[in-house]
């Protein structure tokens, strides 16, 4: 038995396979798309195929009178019932926040706004009759990109956002700033782009709507995260009804990355049709529905100015950034550019001052919200541009310029605020190089040189600043057939939580892992959650379900010490069992709970909002073939420190997940809109690269357990890194291996086209 053995248990710190992997490798998981409810209707959402138009009518009689059709509805429908507008809830002021239906009123403002809401006995009728709606459009120009939306002249989206410009705000000590630059002697200024990206998760989004007429009571079966959260916003701003009438649940969860976290327009339309209709209604999305309905990701312009001292030493960090809100301002869209962004700002480093100018920007777009990492991916990849810039100005050596202005003591508190607690940063770094073999990577360059090849490597470290929204819950019930169950307000949609939180449950407990029925998911039976996201399960709601077994222990001490008339401070617990000290007289927990069952269990609420801060460094080497600007990915390394490991397996594979979407952002994932009419030209997966499994390397993940005193469990969460640490340091590798070809200046994606391009332009001006 090992030492975290010693401390924390038997199951802790275990690669236990996933319980899950079971039904879903045998085909038994349940998605939304797989269930049906008696009586149940089809709804087809008819969307705008312009980006930006004026919606002069609407005629709807021939659709109506198609037999099969229960119902065509359209803005004016929702709004004589009173509905409410869809909120935006990031906790950013002052900010315009634009007037959002479910169903676009007057204009349609991006490719994709519904426009209307057909409900038919199957979804082939329901189609059939969108093709017979006809609609009066007069099209306006549309405005693409957020510093075009910002520039004199911009087409006006919204009148009441003048200058498209949502929000405007200042992060940071600017005055700190300006003051260090005039002390430094190198300043060096990039210009990264945080390319939008489509979130394409393996299940699109569907869901089911009902309504009971006796109780008024609505229920929503959907692909979802954070459902509390968006129970809270259908009752308090849509249907203006106590929570309580309003039931959300969710089965299998096929992926969400963030975009399953918010209120979308669908759900308002599936509980609304189906109060109307009397009967529950489905909607399932296609792939390209999803891909232009569906919330994208990223989309931040930047510009930073990074100042040293003559030894290399890092002075001031000074950002600009704007960011493309799409057309409307989604739940949590500005959050991930101004507050969680600002978080990050610096990542890893010692940076005396930093400032931050960010800009909201309104386009005719599809709406942006939390993308895996959410803000941090954008903070991490500023700074660690500008670091290879300034190495590239001053001839240093990429790493050692790292290493020598990394965070070296503990607690530090950054120049944004934020007070790291703990961490390995120098370590993290010397242990990267070391297992990627910067040493070597001269010799592996000659080599591909002989074969044509252009070789590269990079060097990157990120900061993961993690905590998601604060306080969570989490619940144990003893019940009557001897399982023991758990739950928590966190929602799982791929990362294993079913595993993990048993893990800690049995650890805890000292029962066996199938004694325990993991409950999630579910606002009838789980009473209070934040869900997913922030890379926040195991910091928060692994505290909190620590704390509601350790209550339900404490009962259950008391119980042992009757039952067994002893004083409790007699009563030891292992194993499962208490037992009174120094005899051999004890009692099973199972035992007690067998006949106290009820009364030992308990909710409880986790009040915290305390950060982690999970941290690492990459090592990636890519070789690049001048002729057709294909870029190859043929190393990767990593060491992450995510505190505790509950459970080491599914944290690799978290990591791994991670870096694979971030591999995908570096060099395959376009999202391209038509500048003049904003179609999504990257509409489908065959215009839409994701990374396949012959675009990645084997990788070499170490993981180094640095516990944190933030939570009970030590825990920091891994979820978001491997997509906030593997943009930066795949662009360092390709820029590496383009430097010695003359190419001085390429952004994400590193498509072939892209790099093609660049080394053509470099070598015509050589």
């Amino acid at each position: 038995m090992d030492t975290r053995e010693k401390v924390i248990g038997h199951m802790i710190g275990r690669s236990v396979l996933r319980l899950e992997d079971a039904r879903f490798l045998l085909g038994q998981g349940r998605f939304v798309a797989d269930i049906d409810v008696a009586g149940q209707l089809w709804g087809h959402v008819l969307r705008s195929p312009h980006a930006h138009a004026v919606i002069r009518g609407i005629d709807a009689t021939a659709a109506r009178a198609l037999p099969g059709v229960h119902g065509v509805f359209t803005a004016a429908d929702l709004a004589a019932d009173g509905l409410g507008l869809m909120p935006c809830t990031a906790a950013v002021k002052p900010m315009i926040v634009t007037p959002r239906t479910a169903l676009a009123t007057g204009r349609a403002r991006h490719v994709g706004d519904p426009v209307a809401f057909i409900v038919a006995d199957s979804v082939e009728i329901a189609r059939d009759a969108a093709e017979l709606i006809e609609i009066d459009y007069e099209p306006l120009p549309a405005v693409i990109g957020g510093a075009v939306a910002l520039g004199a002249g911009a087409p006006q989206i919204w009148d009441e956002v003048p200058g498209n410009l949502a929000f405007h705000h200042h992060r940071g000590d600017h005055a700190a700033v300006a003051e260090a630059m005039k002390q430094a002697v190198h300043i060096v200024e990039v210009a990264p782009l945080n390319n939008r990206v489509i979130v394409a998760p393996v299940e699109p989004r569907a869901g089911i709507g009902s309504y009971d007429a006796a109780t008024g009571s609505m229920e929503l079966l959907l692909t979802g995260q954070g459902l509390h959260g968006i129970r809270r916003q259908l009752a308090e701003f849509i249907f203006k009804i106590p929570p309580e009438r309003i039931h959300l649940w969710a089965p299998d969860v096929g992926g969400g990355f963030g975009m399953k976290n918010f209120l979308y327009p669908e759900w308002i339309l599936l509980l609304w049709a189906a109060r109307r209709l009397g009967r529950p209604v489905k909607w399932v999305a296609e792939r390209a529905e999803d891909m232009v309905a569906g919330c994208q990701g990223r989309d931040i312009a930047a510009t930073a100015r990074l100042g040293l001292d003559a030894n290399g030493r890092f002075l001031a960090l000074d950002i600009a950034m704007v960011a493309d809100l799409g057309a409307y301002l989604s739940q949590n869209g500005p959050g991930s550019s101004v507050v969680a962004a600002s978080t990050a700002h610096g990542g890893v480093y010692d940076i005396p001052a930093i400032a931050a100018d960010i800009r909201g920007a309104l386009t005719n777009q599809t709406p942006v919200d939390a993308y895996r990492g959410a803000g941090k991916p954008e903070a991490n990849y500023i700074v660690e541009t500008a670091i290879d810039a300034a190495a590239r100005k001053l001839g240093r050596d990429p790493a050692q310029l790292r290493r020598q202005n990394l965070i070296k003591s503990f607690p530090h508190k950054t120049a944004m605020g934020l007070t790291i607690d703990s961490g390995g940063f120098v370590d993290n770094l010397d242990a990267a190089v070391a297992r990627g073999d910067a040493t070597g990577f001269e010799s592996r360059r000659a080599e591909a040189k002989s074969r044509g090849k252009l070789r590269g490597i990079g060097v990157a470290c990120f900061l993961e600043t993690s905590r998601g929204a604060p306080n969570e819950g989490a619940e144990v019930q003893f019940e009557a057939g001897g399982k023991v169950m758990i739950s928590t307000g966190t929602e799982s949609n791929g990362q294993g939580h079913e595993t993990s939180f048993t893990q800690i449950a049995s650890d805890r407990f000292g029962l066996p892992m199938e004694a325990f029925r993991f409950v999630q998911a579910d606002t009838r039976y789980v009473k209070a959650g934040s869900g997913h996201g922030g890379a926040r399960s195991m910091h928060m709601a692994g505290a909190a379900l620590v704390k509601a077994i350790d209550e339900a222990l404490a009962k259950a001490r008391k119980a042992a010490a009757e039952l067994l008339q002893a004083q409790e401070s007699e009563i030891d617990f292992a194993e499962g069992r208490f037992s009174v000290r120094g005899t051999g007289r004890g009692i099973d927990l199972t035992q007690i709970a067998a006949e106290r069952g009820p009364s030992l269990g308990g909710h409880v609420m986790n009040i915290t909002d305390v950060f982690t801060f999970p941290s690492g460094c990459h090592v990636a080497e890519v070789e690049i073939d001048p002729e057709t600007g294909t870029t190859e990915l043929v190393r990767y390394t990593v060491v992450d420190d995510y505190g505790r490991l509950i459970n080491p397996l599914l944290t690799e594979g978290q990591v791994v997940g991670g870096v694979a979407q971030g591999i995908g952002q570096a060099l395959l994932e376009h999202t391209v809109f038509d500048p003049e009419s904003g179609q999504l030209l990257s509409g489908s997966l065959m215009d839409y690269a994701l990374p396949r499994a012959d675009d990645l390397p084997m990788f070499d993940v170490s993981l180094i357990e640095r516990p944190t005193g933030a939570n009970p469990l030590g825990v920091k969460g891994s979820g978001q890194a491997g997509a906030i640490a593997a943009p930066q340091t795949v662009m360092a590798a390709v820029r590496d291996a383009l430097a010695s070809a003359g190419v001085t200046e390429i952004d994400m994606p590193a498509t072939p086209e892209r790099v093609w391009l660049a080394l053509q332009q470099a070598g015509s001006t050589r």
